[in-house]
């Protein structure tokens, strides 16, 4: 038996930045590296819980130490501290500790944030008693590798890792046959496409490495071709499958290296001015993102389709937070470039957790590659957790005890018939950024209405993100562009509906006609399928609008007490909670 645990995160490289950059803009202190702290155990081979820490200390997309998502992995899998064979980190900057020594904050940024002392500092801290030698330090981009190649079911695929940057690198393709990863070619950060991609969402007054998918959203209200000439200047496709960023090599001294600072004057001068954060979005913001997601579209059809035909390989699986970019992975999807793609569901920082650990896993000849399923591997709640909180707002909240999972899907469909916004917490919480029904809220997407009412008094966001439809598996093909049973279990790309069906279902038809689906099967979420059969028995659709369970700003919710307060805060109509219809009193 072996038990090995994935943790990513840099708990020190915040913390480092504002002491040695004070005085920036809040927004600039997220051009960072190691965010998206998580914890992932895997034992004999099977991957057995995974969290994000963010879902435990409640500061989103933190990169703190992982204590809380390790204590929960470790209880779900009823083991204590000793009885982990190893500790796997997703970053391995040793070979790279020369070149941070050429001047002093370099130097004291690898000592305090990148190094494995670092991290050791960091484990000593929580756990004094583990044993050092059983640390280890994975790659970023091998870690990201695993995680989709490992959970992928093929013996032999091409694996394309891109996002901002690992240790020095912005992409990594590699060839996985059997247990084993074999890396093909590297693309520098120098050339990182997810930087590109990002500085233009802070320029465009979003978050770095936060609001990236916001700018996918934009994207299809805007006209690339206002600014095809600025972006073909920023991004050059090379005969090699690579490709060239010239504006991000404008950043010379480690200032602007650190902030891109010249690249963002670049953008300054030649695309548009910076807008506020405040500033109202125009036309030409929307036309800049347009052209930013087409240039995105452009590298990844480049990149993965020169591999895809240099190997002759036609299956593809891909991970790094580029891959969360659900309008490419569709492109890809639809290019013909190859016969199946599969993105790991949890493509992010979190995910390189599992990551590492499925790489130890295999260089002990104990990996069982099977496709993931639905990633419900976080913490589920005993009835008498929920109980408590229930009664922690007995004053304000109202419970229906429900005899059955029959009842309660009978009862949330009729109200989403009626037109009733309702959030769903049950069982155990997903693992990645999306929520795949067991921490959503759902509504009717055949309402005009909804969409508006879900983002202004239930979410809180801005009015142009779409929302995404959760449909079941037998009725896939009849709403949207796929052939039948396609299975779209992680809501990680888009489709287009259905011209015919499209002004029937505003609420999740986005204005290019594409919809984000998830798909639903009995196999992977046995009391969400149902629900779906129940709505579909109410309105003749096995659909629902599903968005996260949280409003802008927070993580998804967790735990019962957290749900309960969640509700009360929004203007959500009724929670089902496990068993339990709950409204306000």
């Amino acid at each position: 038996m072996s038990s090995i645990l994935g943790v990513s995160g840099l708990a020190e490289s915040v913390r480092f930045k504002r002491e040695h950059w004070p005085g920036l803009e809040e927004r600039e202190y997220r051009i960072a590296q190691g965010f998206d702290a998580a914890a992932a155990l895997v034992v004999n081979g099977v991957v057995v819980a995974a969290a994000a820490e963010e879902r435990f200390n409640r500061q989103k997309q933190t990169g703190d130490f992982p204590a809380q998502a390790i204590g929960y992995c470790l209880k779900q899998a009823g083991l204590a501290l000793a009885d982990v064979d190893e500790i796997a980190h997703c970053f391995d900057y040793a070979p790279f500790g020369e070149i941070f020594s050429l001047d002093a904050t370099s130097a004291m940024l690898y000592e305090q944030v990148f190094s494995k002392q670092a991290l050791l500092a960091q484990i000593n801290r929580h756990y004094p008693q583990f044993s050092t030698e059983r640390v280890h330090q994975v790659s970023h981009h091998l870690s990201h590798a695993a995680s989709a190649y490992f959970t992928s079911g093929w013996d032999e695929c091409l694996v394309v890792v891109l996002d901002a940057m690992g240790e020095t690198q912005s992409g990594s393709i590699f060839r996985g046959r059997g247990a084993r990863l074999e890396k093909l070619r590297e693309i520098s950060a120098n050339d990182s496409i997810g930087i590109l991609y990002s500085l233009v969402t802070y320029h465009l007054g979003f978050d770095f490495n936060s609001d990236e998918y916001k700018i996918m959203g934009l994207a299809p209200y805007g006209d690339p071709r206002q600014f095809e000439g600025v972006f073909q200047q920023m991004l050059e496709c090379r005969t090699d499958g690579s490709v060239r960023i010239p504006i991000l090599r404008l950043n010379r001294s480690r200032d602007e290296r650190e902030n891109y600072s010249s690249t963002r004057e670049w953008l300054s001068r030649n695309l548009i001015p910076p807008r506020d954060p405040g500033d109202e979005i125009t036309q030409v913001h929307r036309d800049v993102a347009a052209a930013l997601q087409a240039t995105l579209n452009r590298a990844i059809l480049h990149i993965c389709g020169h591999f895809g035909a240099s190997t002759g390989m036609r299956k593809i699986a891909m991970a790094g937070g580029v891959a969360l970019n659900c309008s490419a992975n569709g492109k890809l999807t639809r290019s013909g470039l190859f016969d199946e793609v599969y993105v790991q569901p949890a493509a992010g920082d979190d995910g390189a957790a599992l990551g590492a650990a499925l790489h130890r896993t295999s260089l002990r000849g104990e990996i069982i590659n099977k496709r993931f399923p639905v990633p419900l591997l976080g913490p589920s709640h005993p009835e008498s957790e929920v109980d408590d909180a229930l009664k922690a707002f007995a004053g304000a909240i109202k419970v229906t005890r429900l005899g059955s999972i029959e009842e309660s899907c009978e009862r949330a469909a009729k109200m989403i018939a009626e037109g009733k916004v309702l959030a769903w917490h049950r069982g155990r919480m997903e693992y990645g950024p999306r929520a795949l029904g067991n921490r959503s809220i759902l509504a009717d997407p055949s309402n005009p209405e909804m969409r508006d009412r879900v983002n202004a008094m239930v979410k809180k966001r801005e009015a142009f993100r779409p929302f995404a439809p959760a449909v079941s598996i037998e009725q896939v093909d009849r709403w949207f562009d796929v052939a039948p049973m396609t299975s779209l279990p992680y809501m990680i790309a888009t489709v287009n509906v259905r011209e015919q069906y499209r002004e029937m279902l505003p609420a999740i038809t986005h204005v290019d006609g594409t919809a984000r689906v998830q798909t639903v099967g009995a196999d992977d979420n046995p009391a969400f399928h149902a629900l779906l059969k129940a709505i579909g028995r109410e309105t003749g659709r096995e659909i629902v609008l599903n968005t996260s369970f949280n409003v802008k700003g927070q993580p998804i919710v967790n735990t019962p007490r957290e749900a309960v307060e969640t509700f009360l805060g929004t203007g959500i109509d009724c929670l089902f909670i496990e068993g339990n219809f709950v409204s306000r009193a």
